[in-house]
């Protein structure tokens, strides 16, 4: 056996030993929600001894506003997935292929806002939401994040690697820049617009610090602040969390599962056709 082939069996058991290790807790939070809550409490198990389908149904009757939770996630992750699709592409395309006076200081203002942690800006951030009276509105979260400075470099990267040569004919045919944009180099960006949709996804839809800042009355809870509301002081109702976290879940899920193949392309920044 060559030198090769014994690297390439070590690196492939190391990644599926790694695989295996980060899906037994995915694994055992899914089969857990269909244990009751006293064979959760009683030791670690995989398989649910008393199979049941009650904690789901219970998630909806014990907490009626469960719904209402879910919707505000699905407002607020769709505004923030459209809008930070169209904005960060824009000012990617911009830094990317348009000449203008400051081009660079902006660029490297983008790169600076990329060093300065989430958490230094949560209090100022707080204080003009509130000077604006938008605590406790949808605008307070979608709008503070429709323009992300990741991914406006990320986007930079891949318009430094588009064909002019499309852009010229459109151009020769009569579109204006924005007629360019919209029509010929969006379409063709597909893969990189499909890792920012699904990396942006997956941060809104999983957003806990921003929501538990912002929203106070219950009824604007997103899912990640309802499911916080099963953990009394004296008792944590594990089996109605593992049910409510396995619904919350899926949609991130079948998003992956969707974009796959334009996920793959757009991080190896390959979208160029």
């Amino acid at each position: 056996m060559n030198k090769k082939r014994i690297t390439s069996i070590l690196v492939y058991t190391i990644l599926i030993g790694y695989a295996v290790i980060t899906f037994i807790p995915f694994l055992w939070a899914v089969l857990s929600s269909f244990k009751p809550l006293s064979e959760i409490v009683s030791g670690i198990t995989f398989i649910p001894e008393n199979f049941t389908l009650g904690n789901y149904t219970e998630v909806f009757s014990r907490e009626p506003l469960f719904f209402r939770w879910m919707l505000n996630s699905v407002i607020i992750t769709a505004c923030m997935v459209a809008l930070n699709i169209v904005f960060n592409s824009m000012a990617g395309y911009a830094l990317a292929r348009i000449r203008f006076a400051g081009r660079k200081f902006w660029f490297f203002l983008i790169l600076a806002v990329l060093m300065i942690p989430f958490q230094v800006t949560l209090i100022p951030s707080y204080l003009i939401l509130k000077t604006f009276g938008w605590l406790n509105t949808y605008q307070g979260l979608i709008i503070p994040g429709m323009v992300n400075a990741t991914f406006i470099f990320m986007m930079r990267q891949f318009f430094l690697n588009f064909p002019k040569e499309l852009e010229e004919a459109a151009q020769m045919d009569g579109l204006s820049r924005f007629g360019t944009f919209f029509r010929i180099v969006m379409p063709l960006a597909k893969p990189a617009l499909a890792a920012q949709a699904v990396f942006i996804f997956m941060s809104s839809w999983n957003d806990f610090m921003r929501p538990l800042i912002i929203m106070s009355d219950k009824d604007m809870f997103t899912l990640t602040l309802g499911l916080n509301t099963f953990k009394g002081q004296y008792i944590s109702y594990w089996n109605l969390i593992m049910a409510a976290s396995t619904l919350m879940t899926l949609p991130s899920l079948l998003i992956y599962a969707f974009f796959n193949r334009f996920f793959i392309k757009g991080v190896t920044f390959t979208g160029g056709k």
